[in-house]
């Protein structure tokens, strides 16, 4: 990150504007909306120009730039078609320690003007560091349309009744959840229908009738594979309102950085024999958080269900009376094999696909390996890379064929996903001659032949 998002209070300051062409005209429209004092010099000038000038909206001066016109004022902007007075303006600003933006000139600019969506008092910027413009006005129409202009409503609403909602609640997490709730109910849904008043009296009624809660809640939340595109939009909302964040090593790092800035974090992470935090622990401390009153989410890779050991956790929860949600996630199989180009199924190879754990609770890898060795099938392994040879030799000794084809997929869906193709009685040598670490899924079947013919990914 190369600039610091900031909202500059500009009313009744002063701005000086150096062009007067449509680009200038387009940055003092922006200017007077922020309250600014507006001084425009060009020798020439648009009409819109023209029009604020006779307006008595700006002061405009239609002659030369001189360098005694940069004095002490808020910001410059540079709107010039000379490269040569655009590097001369943004030098003096820089000795004289006053902002300044060259337009279309990023590496010039100590400030940059994003793309604004105006719900005031909400504002949202959006900016690419000046190397894209086309794309953020892009990005800015898709905003637009989808965040209501009632939301400026809201926000002023809120700053009515914020220090009395503070005076009500003296622990910030109780007025985290009075908002969240008030944000996400029937309240704002009559904002938005335009019934301001009636949404005014019920937010009355609500904070006379609420009280701090006294047990918090629970969020089992499936991570998915490992790109955040592949996220579910209820496991994203409940990310973003957890107090504490329980989270493991399969959670990858683009999915984590979409957690709540302010949210505690603690990782209880496990590998094979490597337990950061035994499972047991982690059900009971899920308890423990809830009946402090916070609400918990435990973020998991792929989907809580699926090898994930959600269901252990929800049921201690359900025995200690622990309100809780869960929120499936894309499980790995279905995303790696996606993003490799596997179908899990087919028409002409396989009509059924299994999961398999490789690593049961014993640490064994007792399967029943007869009715895993058919065709027509297509086998998915988790957590089976140390028991990769055990595997090979249990399958072709039930009898499927040594050249079933096999994949490895490590990391999947992620930017550092490899692909590994082998076949069954080659399985164990791909993996002794390579360095494959986990998390790496195991695919078997026919299906693996297409990822030549249907890969997209890479």
């Amino acid at each position: 990150m190369k600039h610091l998002p900031i909202f500059l209070n500009l009313q009744n300051s002063d701005c000086l504007i150096i062009g007067g062409g449509d680009i200038a005209l387009r940055k003092i429209k922006i200017l007077l909306r922020a309250q600014a004092n507006v001084t425009c010099i060009s020798i020439e000038s648009c009409k819109g120009i023209h029009k604020l000038a006779n307006d008595g909206r700006i002061k405009l001066y239609e002659r030369a730039y001189a360098n005694d016109d940069i004095q002490k004022q808020t910001l410059v902007i540079a709107s010039t078609d000379k490269k040569d007075l655009n590097k001369e303006i943004a030098d003096l600003c820089k000795t004289k320690s006053i902002p300044v933006n060259v337009v279309d000139s990023a590496e010039l600019s100590t400030f940059l003007i994003p793309a604004i969506i105006d719900r005031s008092p909400i504002q949202i910027a959006v900016s690419s560091e000046g190397a894209s413009p086309v794309l953020m006005r892009l990005l800015r129409a898709k905003l637009e349309s989808s965040i209501p202009g009632a939301y400026g409503q809201l926000a002023k609403i809120a700053g009515e009744f914020r220090d009395r909602v503070k005076s009500t609640f003296d622990n910030i997490e109780d007025r985290r959840r009075f908002w969240e709730r008030v944000f996400s109910g029937p309240i704002s849904e009559k904002i938005f229908s335009g019934n301001v008043d009636e949404a005014r009296t019920d937010l009355e009624e609500e904070l006379r009738n609420t009280s701090p809660a006294d047990i918090g809640e629970v969020y089992l939340v499936g991570g998915g594979p490992g790109d955040p595109d592949l996220l579910t939009f209820k496991a994203l909302r409940l990310m973003q309102q957890a107090d504490i964040v329980l989270y493991d090593r399969l959670v990858s790092p683009q999915v984590m950085d979409l957690v709540r800035r302010d949210a505690e974090l603690v990782f209880v992470g496990k590998e094979r024999d490597n337990h950061a935090v035994p499972q047991e622990d982690i059900n009971q401390l899920l308890v423990d958080l809830a009946k402090q009153g916070r609400r918990v989410c435990r973020l998991k890779g792929g989907d809580p269900f699926i090898f994930g050991r959600g269901g252990e956790e929800i049921e201690t929860l359900a025995e200690n009376g622990v309100p809780f949600q869960v929120v499936p996630g894309i499980t790995a199989a279905s995303g790696c094999s996606t993003y490799s180009g596997i179908p899990l199924t087919h028409r002409d190879y396989s009509q059924s696909c299994r999961f398999v754990t490789g690593h049961l609770k014993d640490g064994t890898m007792n399967l029943p390996w007869s009715e895993l060795a058919v065709e027509q099938q297509t086998i998915v392994f988790y957590m089976a890379l140390v028991g990769a040879k055990h595997l090979s030799e249990q399958l072709i000794k039930h009898g499927m064929r040594a050249d079933m084809p096999v994949a490895l997929i490590e990391k999947g869906t992620t930017d550092r996903q490899k692909v590994y193709t082998t076949n069954l009685k080659e399985l164990p040598d791909i993996i002794d001659n390579n360095d494959i670490k986990p998390p790496t899924l195991i695919f078997v079947g026919e299906v693996v032949k297409l990822r030549e013919k249907l890969n997209w990914f890479n």
